[in-house]
């Protein structure tokens, strides 16, 4: 008798098993977006241009709130992924910028005028 009770619960343990697969397989797991598209998901940034270095390679930028990099709003130096960025503006500008980390560093990764 305990025998034929033990097969019945192992019995529905495997029903309820198969169904819980099959309840599933027509959801779809959210994925991490490719790199390309986290880019352009993120937002471009308000700024001010306080100071730029050319030949440094840096912009200090009075900026808002910068999410992905976890940083509120504040004025701080920023390295440029490319100096030719800097070449279009100047102190007292307005610009809209993108910043990620590049080598450790909050690094200007793109950067327009705002006219």
């Amino acid at each position: 008798m305990k025998f034929s009770h033990l097969l019945a619960a192992l019995s529905l343990f495997a029903a309820a098993g198969a169904h819980a697969q099959q309840g599933m397989s027509g959801m779809s797991m959210p994925m991490k977006p490719a790199a390309s598209d986290s880019k352009s998901a993120m937002p471009l940034v308000d700024a001010e241009v306080k100071k730029v270095d050319l030949e440094k390679g840096l912009i200090v930028l009075n900026h808002g709130d910068l999410p992905n990099l976890g940083m509120p709003a504040m004025t701080m130096g920023f390295d440029v992924s490319d100096k030719k960025m800097l070449k279009n503006v100047k102190v007292g500008q307005k610009v809209k910028f993108r910043a990620e980390m590049v080598g450790g560093k909050a690094t200007v990764t793109e950067l327009k005028p705002v006219r």
